[in-house]
């Protein structure tokens, strides 16, 4: 039995919810808090029945269960000022309020086969070795430390990126498949991949064990297989065995011509390392509570270890995104971007995310030039760093450079072909195709990306200047109307000054367009 509701369908037997037929990404426990809701849709569900239900009866903070909510209501194209679907009742709970219809899953519009051009099936191969790591499975029994295995996960995706003979996928499309099962082949056809690196992390006592397998997914067989039982404090170099058992089963040729360990400056406090670990699980949320979040996280463990230099990259990038996006003063965030990424780039010359930092600073205080170079030197640095080979492509397209845009945002797309940030690309190839004087395929693309997250203000604006510029008023009139919900703050003037357009008559044509839009 399956659960119809507007355009979506539940199949808890599958554990799956689709939206018009495609496969809508959620974490197991979201999964299930948004079943749990459904079927009790005639009552109020109270924290305590939540409780039993999604946990067991173990307390959680009351932040912990606030996300999940949220998390089903973005699931659902919902929100907590909406809640279209998913409606608070004042110290009572939560409720499912949306029109279900209970099918047969023979009888489901929603089983069936994705149209051709919106399946990221069947990827071509590379011409470089493709790899995706998996999400490691937490086998600690305690969710709250998913975080850790995460970052085990992400922490080989890095250092395996910085390998540029490696087309590695980004870590925000292989980790939609956490806590799913999922057969490899399916996993490799989705993302272009020949080899799939799969594990389990087990903390607990001061020790942890890892376990890792690569397999060769067109083969079938397993090229590699190690456990790693360790005192927690070596975990930085239990990684680094691990990368290179990688590359030396994948390429062994390239293991005797260059040495490969991962140039990665680990710090000097694992609190600090925990710390940056949890930050990044709020930072691709993109939402702004949680930037909010992840930026006091990262200050703390920046407290701990000031050397940090991912986490000050990161922190500059994360109040350069949020001031871009408008939810901050852009006067307010700079001087705390600019000092984080130039300390950043003090501690480690070598990491991408510093650079990534200081491109963003540079681009805001229209130093393009600057810019570009530093997003070059991240990409240098991590051929396959999807965020900044995204943001170059938004650098390129604000000098005016609109064709080179548009191929770094496809690239990006095309290195993380599900990801949270993946809506910010198609947002940036729809600004460069505007550009390109394409206003229809500037539409397009920006719909596609609002498709994916509907409160991505980019897109609202470049959808709201491009139906403008095309004569599509009755799109213009509404995207408009969604800009200004987005972004309330938003006008000519904020535009003409924040947005750092190089060339005169592309900013006075992107006006042009809100203009014929009804902006003032």
């Amino acid at each position: 039995m399956a659960f119809q509701f507007e355009d979506f369908v539940l199949d808890p037997a599958r554990r799956e919810l689709r939206r018009a037929g495609m496969l809508v990404a959620l974490e197991p426990q979201v999964f299930d808090l948004l079943t749990f809701l459904i079927r009790n849709r005639d009552r109020v569900v109270t924290r305590d029945n939540l409780l039993d239900a999604i946990w067991n009866g173990r307390v959680v903070s009351e932040s912990t269960l606030t996300s999940r909510i949220n998390a089903a209501r973005r699931a659902v194209g919902d929100s907590g000022e909406e809640q279209r679907l998913i409606r608070t009742v004042a110290r009572k709970g939560v409720r499912f309020v949306g029109e279900v219809t209970e099918t047969s899953i023979a009888a489901s519009p929603a089983i069936r086969v994705r149209p051709v051009e919106a399946a990221p099936a069947g990827l071509p191969l590379p011409d470089r070795p493709a790899i995706a790591v998996l999400p490691f499975t937490n086998m600690s029994g305690e969710a709250e430390q998913d975080y850790f295995s995460d970052g085990i996960s992400e922490d080989i995706i890095t250092a395996l990126s910085k390998l540029r003979w490696f087309f590695v996928i980004a870590r925000n499309s292989s980790f939609i498949y956490k806590g799913r099962t999922v057969h490899l082949r399916q996993v490799a056809e989705e993302l272009g991949v020949r080899y799939v690196v799969e594990g389990s992390v087990r903390k607990g006592g001061g020790r942890v064990r890892i376990t890792a397998q690569l397999n060769d997914v067109a083969t079938g067989s397993h090229l590699w297989a190690e456990r790693y039982d360790r005192e927690l404090a070596d975990v930085f170099g239990v990684q680094d065995e691990i990368t290179e058992a990688i590359v030396a089963a994948i390429e062994p040729q390239i293991y005797a011509a260059e040495s490969f360990r991962a140039q990665r400056k680990p710090p000097d406090s694992m609190d600090a390392w925990d710390l940056l670990m949890r930050a990044l699980s709020h930072y691709w949320r993109v939402t702004r509570q949680d930037h909010v979040v992840a930026q006091a996280l990262l200050e703390k463990a920046i407290a701990l270890d000031p050397n940090y230099g991912k986490a000050l990259g990161l922190l500059g990038t994360s109040y350069m995104f949020t001031a871009h996006m408008g939810w901050m003063e852009m006067d307010a965030a700079m001087p705390v971007a600019e000092r984080a990424a130039r300390a950043a780039i003090d501690a480690d010359g070598e990491d991408a995310w510093a650079h990534n930092a200081l491109g963003h600073v540079h681009l805001f205080a229209r130093r393009f030039e600057d810019s570009l170079a530093e997003f070059e030197t991240a990409l240098r640095l991590n051929p396959n760093f999807a965020l900044a080979q995204g943001y170059y492509g938004l650098v390129l397209s604000y000098c005016g450079r609109w064709q080179d845009a548009d191929d770094a945002a496809r690239r990006a797309i095309r290195l993380s072909p599900r990801d949270p940030y993946a809506p910010v690309y198609f947002g940036i190839a729809a600004y460069a195709r505007f550009l390109g004087g394409d206003y229809e395929e500037a539409i397009r693309l920006a719909q596609e990306s609002l498709r994916q997250r509907n409160d991505f203000v980019g897109a609202h604006r470049v959808l709201t200047s491009a139906a403008g510029m095309a004569g599509h008023a009755e799109i213009a009139r509404a995207a408009l109307q969604e800009l200004r919900r987005a972004q309330p703050n938003v006008s000519l003037a904020w535009i003409a000054e924040f947005m750092p357009i190089k060339l005169a008559a592309d900013r006075e044509r992107y006006l042009e367009g809100f203009r014929r839009a009804g902006l003032t």
